[in-house]
């Protein structure tokens, strides 16, 4: 485990997890609002140097698992459980590689981006999670932090059809990655997130060999169990985020929870912009969905 994890040093605390009065400021809500433009390209195209050959990237959408994905593996890569501090001071995302720990094989880090895909990611594992799901997780989310005023009918179409956030519609997102050059190789692992919520060890296990590192089955379990709703619940009480001012940065990462709170009309709508590209990762419609099958929730997404 040692030869893996390569001179780190656990972050003070409290150094990613000031507590705020407020859910944001002017200049965070200005400064988003410009990176919806193309005077973001510039920063992108500065974020996406100084990678390593044996860097490895973790894509997604936001709001699609990722903060849980990442906890886990943290504990999976140095046997540590982690908080909020250990995770974003040692699992750095794109544009602070430069000081992201060298958790993989040959010094290699593992990098989070929300971005599409970008000619620099040559090998990555792309984690899915229903768009539907997605859009109501995203909603809550920048309402609570007030990047977002409107209701669900108007965020559904400005999700779908403009900018909500950086990082574009999501089906534009997801069909991005599948149609770039590491796209259907053994360089690109897409992994959906209602599958890794629904057999976490199998799940983690894929991820560990794609990664190159020990995939012992105890471990693997230990950092599942120690990562669970209520577990990060209490950890996000430790460390406020920036959403924990108004509602919770970890919420219910629930699968399917869309059946119970969209409505016809805005799935309709949803996947007539997103079912192409949710049927190419695998996700059915909603006329191909069994009444009684269950909704799973439980966990966290992020």
């Amino acid at each position: 485990m040692d030869k893996q994890f390569h001179n780190y040093t656990l972050p003070k605390k409290g150094l990613y997890s000031k507590k705020r009065s407020k859910p944001t400021s002017l200049y965070r809500k200005v400064r988003r609002k410009l990176s919806r433009t193309a005077l973001r390209y510039p920063i992108i195209w500065l974020r996406h140097h100084g990678f390593r050959p044996a860097d490895i990237f973790l894509g997604s959408y936001p709001r699609s698992g990722t903060t849980w994905s990442r906890f886990v593996l943290l504990e999976i890569l140095t046997g540590h459980e982690g908080g909020f501090d250990e995770v974003n001071g040692i699992l750095h995302g794109v544009g602070n590689q430069a000081t992201g720990a060298r958790v993989l094989p040959n010094g290699g880090r593992l990098l989070a981006t929300h971005e599409q895909y970008w000619k620099h990611y040559h090998k990555a594992l792309y984690l899915v999670r229903d768009v539907r799901d997605v859009i109501l997780s995203e909603f809550a989310y920048t309402s609570a932090l007030e990047f977002f005023d409107g209701d669900l009918d108007a965020f559904i179409r400005t999700f779908l059809t403009s900018k909500i956030n950086p990082f574009g519609p999501w089906q534009k997102h997801v069909t991005s990655w599948l149609d770039s050059p590491i796209g259907g190789t053994e360089n690109l692992l897409v992994v959906r997130y209602d599958q890794l919520r629904k057999n976490p060890q199998e799940g983690f296990t894929r991820i560990a060999n794609f990664l190159g590192v020990n995939s012992d089955q105890a471990l693997i379990k230990r950092a599942i169990e120690h990562n669970t709703l209520d577990k990060m619940k209490e950890k996000e009480k430790k460390a406020p985020q920036r959403a924990s001012v108004k509602g919770r940065f970890v919420n219910s990462g629930s699968v399917q929870g869309w059946r119970a709170k969209l409505t016809p009309e805005q799935i309709q709508f949803i996947e007539r912009h997103a079912g192409e590209a949710l049927q190419r990762v695998g996700f059915p419609l909603s006329d191909a969905i069994p009444e009684a099958e269950p909704i799973l929730s439980g966990s966290l997404g992020g």
